[in-house]
């Protein structure tokens, strides 16, 4: 008989196409045959609100099925960031950091109550991403701490030096980290070194059936020579720099090359010409997309893994990425597939650099491809998570 794992995450849906729900996805669904997935969401799209969108209750995506709970209130803007000033300043108050995890949300009584009834129902729960509510609060009603697995995402930013995650990182059973980069700090910031882990992350492949038709896609937007960004317009990602830097670039040397963007909008985008949003695509268009580019640019500041970086060099793209996320300037300096760059300066010769010498460019996409065939296999990484998630009771420590 397959054992029953209970995936707990903010938000899931085809409809919410990146980051860890994306991933969160991605796995369950090349483990459901091996075990009887439920997974355990809430009804909310936006992570900015956590807005009801969805009906709450149980339907099937992709053949698993999954039970969506209301989000209790939604989240109000001005006053959840006054109290990120004052918990952040404040990392040891945890009474004030509960109160900061219960207003980041997002919060469902009825998921609570659904983990506090149904607790024999499951043999693991395993919470995605240690930063939202149903996770702290949610982990917090599963008695049997050997029926906990935490896949965390984790990146070193303020919320993760509050005192409450202590028991986040030092309660569960076992832990799925991304990279090794995640894993280090992690050890170094909650010292949890003897909690069974592995290193996993997320397998990267083209659709089924795809085929590349670049030309089309240059064709249907008007496009010719252009570097590319994928996720979430947002200024956390890095994407007023990258605007600021991209467009100060073009100033001193006029051309006919685009920036273009593909991701919801979560921020206003500069008026230019030379910044195109396509907004939502398809993994098809997608790959076309990144097929079509010089290379791809990564300026978010906080990543655990980034799923666009390892699509790009799946398509034996070069990168240019932001220096200050260790994740990303790590998986450059081991896969010899990108460059990086911690200010304008930095960022103006790398982007130079890679636009006028194309062999050079290619010869990284080449080392990002060998990389990623590597590491970042679906085969390889479902065979890392059942060393976590065995079919058999669980062995500890379990450890790379």
């Amino acid at each position: 008989m397959k054992k029953k794992l209970a995936f707990v995450i903010q938000r899931y849906g085809v409809e919410i196409n990146g980051g860890s729900e994306l991933h969160c996805r991605q796995l369950v669904e090349r483990l459901q045959d091996n075990f009887e997935i439920t997974v355990l969401t809430n009804c909310a799209t936006d992570y900015y609100s956590w807005k009801n969108d969805y009906k709450a209750g149980e339907i099937m995506v992709n053949g698993v099925k999954v039970i969506r709970f209301p989000v209790d209130f939604k989240r109000d803007k001005s006053s959840f960031d006054l109290l990120s000033q004052m918990a952040f300043a404040n990392p040891e108050n945890s009474d004030m950091g509960e109160e900061w995890m219960k207003q980041q949300g997002p919060y469902s009584s009825k998921l609570f109550e659904y983990i506090d009834n149904r607790q024999e129902d499951y043999d693991y729960f395993v919470f995605f991403t240690y930063l939202y509510a149903n996770t702290y609060f949610g982990m917090g009603r599963v008695k049997n701490p050997e029926k906990i697995v935490l896949i965390p995402t984790a990146h070193d930013e303020p919320p993760i030096y509050l005192k409450i995650f202590d028991r986040v990182f030092r309660r569960p059973k076992a832990i799925i980290y991304n990279t090794e980069t995640e894993r280090n700090f992690i050890w170094r910031r909650f010292e949890n070194r003897e909690i069974a882990n592995v290193v996993a992350g997320v397998g990267v492949e083209f659709p089924k059936d795809y085929r590349q038709n670049t030309a089309d896609f240059k064709r249907r937007h008007g496009l010719d020579r252009y570097v590319l960004y994928i996720g979430r317009i947002d200024e956390s990602k890095g994407c007023g720099e990258m605007f600021e830097y991209f467009l100060n670039y073009k100033s001193q040397n006029p051309s006919d090359l685009k920036l273009v963007l593909m991701g919801k909008e979560e921020m206003p985008i500069p008026e230019s010409g030379d910044i195109v949003s396509l907004g939502f695509v398809s993994d098809a268009e997608k790959f076309d997309g990144i097929f079509g580019a010089k290379f791809m640019i990564v300026p978010s500041f906080y990543e655990s893994l980034s799923i666009s970086l390892l699509e790009a060099f799946l398509c034996k793209k070069a990168v240019l990425v932001n220096g200050s996320c260790e994740v990303l300037k790590n998986h450059c300096l081991s896969s010899g597939g990108g460059l990086w760059f911690s200010d304008e300066g930095q960022f103006y010769e790398a982007f130079d650099y890679l636009l006028k010498h194309e062999q050079d460019r290619k010869m990284l996409g080449a080392n990002g491809y060998e990389y990623v065939s590597r590491l970042y296999t679906w085969d390889k990484i479902i065979k890392a998570v059942k060393r976590i998630l065995p079919t058999e009771k669980m062995k500890s420590p379990c450890t790379e």
